[in-house]
């Protein structure tokens, strides 16, 4: 029998966060039919931004990978308020990236990697997603990684309700 995702989360010692208020006229996330999109999630923890700055110049790409996992477990933290439980993920679709990347840095790949091993350990192959990780000159509060997430679940959901 599958270890559910939430056990997973248990046994990795991660207890997923109230979804933080949005900081503009968004929200965490939406779903219609099967799919589900997260906003922009970056690694806060209890309400301030932990890992902050430009990697490849005050910021390290170990520093950075940190948060790219927290900004996955951010996401989702998302996902469950939207959908009640992570038992109706079927799948991770697709991971979005963007890192505040110094110029001249070129390892964006490996900082989302943060956010990627992350989904496997979770979800196991149905953590596998395609993903784009994009070096952008700003993010939101100076945080050193953004990451959003398409997801498809295992049956239709409508969040929130129209």
């Amino acid at each position: 029998m599958a270890v559910s995702a939430k056990e997973r989360l248990k046994e990795l010692g991660i207890v997923l966060p109230q979804v933080s208020r949005p900081s503009g006229s968004y929200i965490p996330a939406a779903a219609s039919g099967y799919l589900l999109f997260t906003a922009g999630q970056v690694p806060r923890v209890n309400g301030i931004v932990k890992h902050k700055g430009k990697v490849g110049e005050d910021s390290t790409l170990e520093d950075a990978y940190a948060g790219a996992r927290i900004c996955a477990v951010n996401c989702l933290a998302a996902i469950e308020q939207a959908v009640g439980s992570l038992d109706h993920v079927a799948r991770i679709l697709k991971v979005n990236g963007y890192i505040n990347a110094a110029p001249g840095f070129t390892q964006n790949p490996k900082v989302l990697d943060g956010a990627s091993d992350l989904l496997l350990e979770v979800f196991g192959n149905a953590g596998q997603h395609a993903r784009s990780a994009i070096g952008v000159q700003a993010l939101p509060d100076n945080a050193v990684v953004e990451v959003e997430m398409t997801v498809l679940l295992k049956g239709p959901c409508e969040y929130p309700a129209v």
